[in-house]
């Protein structure tokens, strides 16, 4: 039954309201994620990259980025790109990269409304996020109220659950620590985190994400490196596959092609959540944001997600593999564990075990940041404060969530973010008017 209801939520329907609202808003933009590359790097990583400095006390815009990264990478960027390789093909490859051009705009329209629309709560921070833009933007309370309550019920699933059973099976492999252990040890370190508020966590993730993505970038570029010579082969694959229909066997090869578009596409959005709402949220919390410099960021977050960092998993798997993944019969998390094998030995899987620890344990306190500010706001919707039920909730389904396999919970999250992703769709085409464009100034970016 959770099966037959998250294949009608994550059927073809869903994927064209992401793509359309990622068409829409990439015109409303004037394709600005694609044709102003160095203008909105230079203003995000090209900033930090410097060295310059925030000034001043609260989330600077660059911590925001690194919570709403840590939310967004994940182990589906490990074993989720392996999976859709064998699921689509190499070609999926081609429509994650179309996909996450796409939701770099829709990142950016998300992030705008989300600060275009925020208030402040009743501790004094700032509250952001699709009900807020549902509520005051659109005019529906109701809605906005809907949302809140997918947002949290996902974060106790994808964000809590689903996490800490990756670490804790992950440790139980590598390491043979017993998961009832994991489980503990999550939930007190979450918990010590999280009791330092927006702050703590965004500090946290100031600090985890950059060495994690620095771990996993490293291992990748090596594997990759080592068999160099197959990288031309791997891009072959991948636009061949993407494209080419085989006149013999045209009714086959149509759905080969088919399918590499679904999950090259379903991967980039599961991925790197652009849609689901979640930018608006994380984004919106910096107390020097504007508009579209954070939106900048948004765009970037989505960038570094896909196309850094699941082409750096997919090159891995095609270039040691050399071949299609297709005629090989293991998972996505044992494809993955293989091909860094193959080029790095024990250290490769050792590596992997890590960045797998290390990406999760960072989506378990930036989801719970989400979960948060939809629990607030239903608190003041409601009138009663249930932040505490929610706190306990949340890191007891961190412990929960370590001791056994999550296939139910996992398919539950995913209709839960899909559940999510249409009110918030919704909201972006109706409020597409709303976005302002970004700067056409791109002298400062290079480009005049």
């Amino acid at each position: 039954m959770i099966h037959q209801i998250h294949e009608l939520v994550w059927g073809p329907g869903m994927l064209v309201l992401f793509l359309f609202a990622g068409i829409v808003l990439s015109i409303r933009i004037r394709l600005f994620q694609v044709l102003h590359i160095p203008y909105w790097w230079k203003n995000t990583a090209g900033s930090v990259l410097r060295g310059q400095k925030t000034e001043g006390e609260g989330i600077s815009p660059f911590q925001s980025a690194c919570t709403a990264l840590a939310a967004t990478i994940g182990t589906g960027n490990i074993a989720g790109v392996a999976t859709a390789l064998l699921a689509g093909g190499p070609g999926a490859v081609f429509w994650m990269w179309v996909s996450a051009f796409l939701g770099m705009a829709t990142a950016y329209g998300e992030t705008e409304l989300g600060i275009r629309y925020r208030v402040r709560g009743r501790d004094g921070k700032w509250m952001s996020g699709p009900m807020l833009y549902l509520e005051r933007g659109i005019g529906s309370r109701g809605a906005g109220i809907l949302y809140a309550v997918f947002c949290m019920t996902a974060s106790f699933g994808m964000g809590s659950m689903v996490q800490a059973n990756a670490i804790a099976e992950t440790l139980e492999f590598s390491f043979s620590l017993p998961e009832f252990a994991v489980g503990g040890l999550l939930a007190a370190l979450a918990g010590w985190i999280i009791a330092g508020g927006a702050e703590a966590i965004a500090r946290t993730s100031e600090k985890l994400v950059p060495v994690s993505a620095g771990i996993y970038l490293a291992a990748s570029l090596a594997v990759i490196l080592l068999f160099y010579k197959n990288i031309p082969a791997a891009f072959a694959m991948i636009l061949q596959d993407a494209f080419t229909f085989d006149s013999a066997a045209g009714g086959i090869a149509g759905y080969a092609v088919s399918k590499s578009i679904r999950y090259g596409i379903a991967r980039g959005v599961f991925s790197n959540e652009a849609g689901l709402g979640s930018m608006a949220i994380l984004n919106g919390g910096t107390d020097e944001a504007s508009q579209g410099g954070q939106g900048q960021w948004a765009i970037f977050e989505v960038f570094f997600d896909t196309i850094v960092s699941c082409s750096l998993t997919a090159f891995v798997i095609l270039c040691a593999l050399g071949g299609d993944p297709r005629s090989f019969a293991q998972n996505g998390a044992e494809l993955t564990s293989l091909c860094f094998a193959k080029g790095l030995g024990n250290l490769g899987g050792y590596l992997v075990s890590i960045c797998v620890v290390l990406f999760a344990f960072a989506t378990i306190i930036a989801w719970y940041y989400m979960g948060k500010q939809a629990a607030a706001y239903l608190g003041e919707a409601i009138g009663r404060d249930i932040s505490g039920i929610y706190i306990t909730g949340y890191l007891l389904a961190v412990f929960l969530g370590s001791l056994g396999p999550m296939e139910a919970v996992w398919e539950l999250s995913d209709i839960f973010n899909g559940m999510m992703a249409v009110p918030n769709l919704l909201a972006l085409l109706l409020l597409v008017r709303k976005v302002e464009r970004p700067s056409n100034d791109t002298r400062e970016g290079g480009q005049g």
